[in-house]
């Protein structure tokens, strides 16, 4: 990672889980000569700035919808990391020209933008919910998959690359600390279907996954790390058993847009897939529109392999669950009584 240490990185919904993650990997080191958090929240952002008090840190009040804003922001940056995204499935699900605004159209201003400026690597981040997506949100990241795809065939000094992967536990707005709150004020513990699988990462993991694209992304690849998963049910038991709480669970049944498990390779791009260690590498489709060609023959290998998901990879028990909570900061403050000297987000 020399080759980043003058350089600097603009982050795009950088006052989220994902960017105060990546502030703890990066602010104290020599890595990144500037830091630069773009987003909507000016709250956000005066807390950050406040909490981390760090010359490097630079603030940049925008939306990605907006050419203007992002591009304001984007001048002199070497590298940027694409979090900016709407990503609760309901609120999608009710108004999804919002997510298309956002995740599809903002997305391609902020490509747009870097290659106006000459930006070397842009990572966007996209989700399992993109892999045969079935509510707005997943099919928003997915045609922003797309986006980012069909502009890296075009470019010849920025590369655009994707990372997709699935929950990070304790995230703002995810499950965990909802159970936790729960827990705290003795109601009962509300899951949609206890056998619904979903893959486990930690934030740490998903920091790791957008360097590893950062360092070995060629144009229009995505990049998946290999996760485990568990039943929904098992998480809410190991949470209950970890705090001794007594609290009833109460089934309230799928919400919209749901899914049962959530795939994060399709069987079509398990296909091509490079297996890279802890991580998948899925090369573009480097076809043009003369793609008459392949019409001609099929590929009956497809028709043969099975999609990566959260329902055929690792399982956690109850047990394990309660191994990979330990990891979290949240939980061993909640838990343990640890000080929370994380800096993540509760």
């Amino acid at each position: 990672m020399q080759q980043i240490k003058d350089k600097v990185l603009l982050i795009t919904g950088g006052t989220g889980s994902f960017g105060t993650a990546v502030l703890n990997r990066f602010l104290e080191t020599d890595h990144f000569k500037e830091i630069r958090i773009f987003s909507r929240d000016e709250k956000k952002q005066d807390d950050m700035r406040n909490q981390y008090k760090n010359s490097k840190l630079k603030f940049y009040i925008g939306d990605v919808r907006n050419y203007n804003s992002i591009d304001r922001a984007m001048h002199n940056v070497d590298y940027v990391f694409h979090a900016a995204a709407l990503k609760q499935v309901p609120s999608c699900e009710f108004f999804p020209m919002e997510a298309v605004q956002t995740n599809v159209i903002g997305t391609q201003n902020v490509i747009d933008s870097a290659v106006r400026h000459n930006v070397q690597k842009v990572i966007c981040l996209s989700t399992d919910k993109a892999a045969y997506p079935i509510n707005a949100m997943g099919i928003s990241k997915a045609m922003m998959e797309k986006v980012a795809v069909a502009a890296s065939r075009n470019l010849d000094n920025t590369t655009v690359c994707l990372t997709r992967y699935g929950n990070v536990m304790a995230s703002r707005g995810s499950v965990i600390p909802l159970f936790l709150k729960q827990i705290k004020e003795g109601q009962p513990l509300t899951i949609t279907d206890p056998s619904m699988t979903r893959f486990l990462m930690s934030l740490e993991e998903a920091v790791e996954l957008v360097l590893f694209a950062f360092e070995h992304g060629n144009p229009g690849d995505l990049f998946v790390n290999k996760a485990p998963a568990g039943t929904i049910g098992d998480l809410a038991q190991a949470l209950k058993e970890m705090c001794n709480a007594t609290n009833e669970i109460k089934i309230i049944g799928t919400r919209h847009g749901e899914k049962l498990y959530e795939t994060l390779c399709t069987r079509e791009e398990m296909l091509k897939a490079e297996d890279m260690g802890e991580f998948y590498r899925i090369p573009a489709d480097n076809r043009d529109l003369n793609y008459a060609q392949y019409f001609s023959e099929g590929n009956e290998d497809v028709s043969k392999i099975e999609d990566y998901h959260s329902h055929n990879t690792e399982q956690k028990d109850v047990e394990g669950m309660k191994q990979l909570l330990l990891k979290l900061p949240v939980i061993r403050k909640e838990v343990l009584g640890e000080e929370n000297n994380s800096n993540y987000p509760e």
